[in-house]
């Protein structure tokens, strides 16, 4: 999967810092006293802000993503008071992640006003995709699978750069020809049934300690599974592989 060279979650909150950070400095704040009134000049900030931040972000990435940041249009009607200051913000909910939005109020104004505007947060890089329109149930292969860039940020779910993390793996909906093949795409893939001995592996900070049990329920990937020992204690964890259950202490 890309995980290349942080994680997406660590990558939107990088985003966001920088976002959040740069946009009211005082270059900011002499773009919009010298502009008047409406909120295009706080867009143009921060449409200047978003592409620093794709900057910045481009280089932490270095040549494994390309990122773009696209801060969309306000209602062309909407006429704002005078701000002398104003500060980004995060809407409850929202992430700056694919399709999104970042709220903007006047903190320091005649009248206060909040507003918000939608943006749009690419993250072009390698993936790999299906060479042709691919049906539901299909076990994949080689001959079905090429790298090209594409959004990963466009859709929920991780993408693949390593086709053996797919061969053989069943597609559980429909992919299209030039579509990338993430992990929502592929059937749940089932470890072991119900009823089969497992090994168990308990980590906690700094050890592990290993034991076998029979499972009592199907060991679906990354899913919850109830082990009882001989002793007749039982436990829950994560199914992760071939009859191998994690259980986090």
């Amino acid at each position: 999967m890309f995980n290349r060279p942080q994680s997406l979650q660590r990558t939107a909150r990088w985003l966001a810092a920088l976002l959040l950070g740069l946009c009211c400095g005082p270059w900011a704040q002499a773009q919009v006293q010298a502009q008047g009134q409406g909120l295009e000049p706080w867009r143009q900030v921060l449409q200047q802000t978003a592409q620093q931040a794709a900057s910045q972000l481009n280089r932490e990435f270095g040549a494994a993503a390309r990122v773009v940041v696209e801060l969309g249009q306000a209602d062309p009607r909407l006429r704002l008071a005078p701000c002398q200051r104003a500060e980004p913000y995060l809407l409850p909910g929202m992430k700056l992640w694919g399709r999104s939005r970042i709220g903007l109020r006047c903190v320091e104004g005649a009248s206060r006003w909040n507003v918000s505007l939608p943006l749009t947060v690419h993250v072009f890089a390698p993936a790999l995709v299906a060479v042709g329109p691919l049906d539901a149930g299909t076990a994949l292969s080689a001959e079905q699978l090429r790298l090209a860039e594409v959004d990963i940020a466009a859709e929920p779910g991780a993408v693949f750069t390593d086709a053996a993390a797919l061969l053989g793996r069943s597609l559980g909906r429909p992919v299209q020809a030039g579509e990338a093949l993430r992990s929502g795409s592929l059937k749940q893939r089932q470890w072991f049934a119900a009823g089969t001995q497992v090994k168990v592996t308990a980590r906690g900070a700094g050890f592990a300690i290993a034991g076998e049990g029979q499972a009592l329920n199907q060991g679906l990937d990354g899913q919850d599974v109830r082990v009882r020992f001989e002793n007749g204690r039982t436990v829950t964890g994560r199914a992760v592989g071939e009859r191998e259950v994690e259980v986090l202490l």
